[in-house]
């Protein structure tokens, strides 16, 4: 089988992944899209607010907060992926450019 240490880091780790696996995550997003992560718009029950996606269900208490504490829980929410994008989009852009990362080491 493959091993953790046969693949290796950044956009190099993609091509080693056999083939079978990449099929098997593309059809396991493929799956949630369809099936489990809808909105209004594809079928589901009309949620709170566009984007909600909990369809009825994995509330973890989002109703005990008034609607300012939603606001701002939105807001934090946009801003973390946000910047998580943007810490995914430096690391790969220094692997294209070549050296050393601090949190991966040597290209």
């Amino acid at each position: 089988g493959t091993s953790f240490e046969s693949i290796r880091n950044g956009w190099a780790a993609v091509q080693a992944i056999p083939e079978s696996g990449l099929l098997q995550m593309l059809a396991f997003v493929g799956f949630l899209e369809g099936f489990v992560m809808l909105d209004s718009a594809n079928g589901a029950e009309p949620g709170e607010f566009v984007g909600d996606l909990r369809n009825g269900s994995l509330d973890f208490g989002w109703d005990t907060f008034d609607e300012e504490q939603q606001d701002f829980k939105r807001g934090v929410e946009l801003n973390n992926g946000r910047a998580a994008m943007l810490g995914l989009l430096g690391l790969m852009v220094h692997e294209q450019l070549g050296g050393e990362l601090p949190i991966v080491g040597p290209m």
